[in-house]
């Protein structure tokens, strides 16, 4: 399969169970769920310890691609080996990842899109660096720093707040076009158009 025909492999960083869901840290689950919504997928199990959609994003014709998406069911800091095992599984070139995961240094609710750069103390994208070095998309969906003296574990690990709940489905909706635009016209005119 030449590098035109592998599909991009979107993975929305998370922690599984019921208990995380609304979890700040879970806000690439929330994006690619909508992800998988719009293009009429279901999850389903894969032996990558992952659930998965494949389906085509895009507008008709050329900039139409194939797309996976995935959830890694590992936790948070083990994201590495299941995001692996799919790219290997979809034969995926390394610059066709994305992954989609919360930003502390970066304000709720703003976006910015890269390609590779450090992990900045966040756990999943440790995990994926290490297992496959960091020339992977990035889309920062910024949850801002903890309030006070709250721990950054304690304050990842909590829902939004009532008040930025006003604003999360917009966030997420913003986040899933931003993904859209990068796989379908590239990353600087995702940039162009969702960095905030």
């Amino acid at each position: 399969m030449s590098d035109d025909a592998a599909p991009w492999l979107i993975v929305g960083l998370g922690n599984p169970g019921p208990e995380y869901a609304g979890n700040r840290h879970n806000i690439g689950f929330m994006v690619v769920d909508l992800l998988a919504g719009r293009i009429g997928g279901k999850f389903k199990a894969h032996k990558a310890r992952a659930q998965v959609v494949e389906g085509r994003m895009g507008p008709p014709g050329p900039a139409n691609r194939r797309v996976v998406l995935a959830k890694p069911m590992s936790f948070m800091n083990l994201s590495g080996g299941p995001v692996t095992a799919l790219r290997d599984f979809y034969k995926v070139p390394l610059e066709r990842i994305v992954a989609v995961h919360d930003e502390l240094d970066i304000d709720y609710p703003t976006l910015r899109l890269k390609l590779g750069g450090g992990d900045n103390g966040h756990n999943g994208l440790k995990s994926m660096t290490k297992s496959m070095g960091a020339d992977y998309h990035r889309v920062r969906c910024g949850i801002g720093r903890p309030p006070g003296r709250m721990q950054v574990a304690d304050f990842v690990l909590k829902d939004f707040s009532s008040t930025e709940r006003k604003e999360l489905d917009w966030f997420v909706d913003r986040a899933a076009d931003a993904v859209e635009c990068l796989v379908a016209e590239g990353l600087e005119r995702a940039q162009s158009a969702y960095n905030g």
